[in-house]
């Protein structure tokens, strides 16, 4: 199990390093339907009408995603990596996630945070920011590490700084993903922040990659359907998993008493 989970974090950020992230985000999705039907299989899970249909929605918008996303990098070496990181939005960008972490994490959380499933998921969330383009940068810098030229150095420093990054982002978001799942129930959690992180995530990584800018406006639209088909898809088979619903049920004449 820890062997096939490390491939796949491996296969992950390879994926990050070759194709855009607004295509290797959304498609994290396919984890769920996947593990929920060989759950059925495998141990004997139930998996209702519900949970069938969001593995369907799940895939279907996941071949909508993969149709219309871009079909080239907009960054692919580090110089433009490192321009893209201190491009004035970009930097106006990170103060404002800064900013609404601090305030989330020091003054909303320890008051509202045991009572509201949107504290902890808006902190996990925005923690992406930094997570999801760092794990792409460092990909792009790791390239340029092992040759012998003057931009060797400027690449160690900036893989350094970004895996410091990652770091410290993966261990807040841990704490808090622990935090959410003593409170509130895990399939409703999940459900709700695939949706919210993937977002900011795709945000995050529009401003700095400008992902976006090669993209039409069919494209985008196409996009956007096939990310909502698959947001309801998981909450379908997260949220309605323990509904006991199945398609005999249909059949059932509805019995009226006085």
């Amino acid at each position: 199990g820890l062997l096939t989970v490390a491939l796949g974090q491996i296969g992950n950020f390879l994926a990050y390093t070759a194709v855009p992230t607004v295509l290797v985000t959304p498609l994290g999705a396919l984890g769920v339907p996947f593990g929920s039907i060989l759950a059925s299989y495998l141990l004997k899970e139930k998996l209702n009408i519900l949970g069938k249909l969001g593995c369907l929605l799940s895939c279907a918008g996941s071949v909508v995603l993969i149709i219309h996303s871009p079909k080239s990098e907009s960054v692919t070496t580090q110089a433009e990596l490192e321009e893209k990181l201190t491009n004035p939005v970009f930097v106006g960008y990170l103060c404002v996630v800064l900013l609404m972490l601090l305030l989330l994490i020091f003054w909303i959380a320890p008051a509202h945070g045991p009572t509201n499933i949107m504290v902890y998921i808006s902190i996990c969330s925005l923690l992406g920011s930094f997570t999801v383009p760092s794990t792409k940068g460092i990909g792009l810098a790791a390239q340029d590490i092992f040759h012998n030229n003057p931009s060797s150095q400027r690449a160690l420093y900036l893989c350094l700084v970004l895996l410091a990054v990652l770091g410290c982002s993966i261990i807040i978001q841990f704490r808090y993903i622990n935090k959410a799942l003593e409170c509130f129930d895990s399939s409703v959690f999940g459900a709700i922040y695939y949706v919210v992180f993937t977002t900011l995530v795709l945000l995050a990584s529009a401003i700095l990659f400008r992902e976006w800018s090669n993209v039409g406006v069919v494209d985008f639209l196409g996009m956007a359907c096939g990310f909502t088909t698959v947001s309801i898809g998981i909450v379908l088979i997260q949220v309605f998993k323990e509904f006991n619903f199945n398609i005999g049920d249909l059949n059932k004449p509805n019995m009226k008493t006085d």
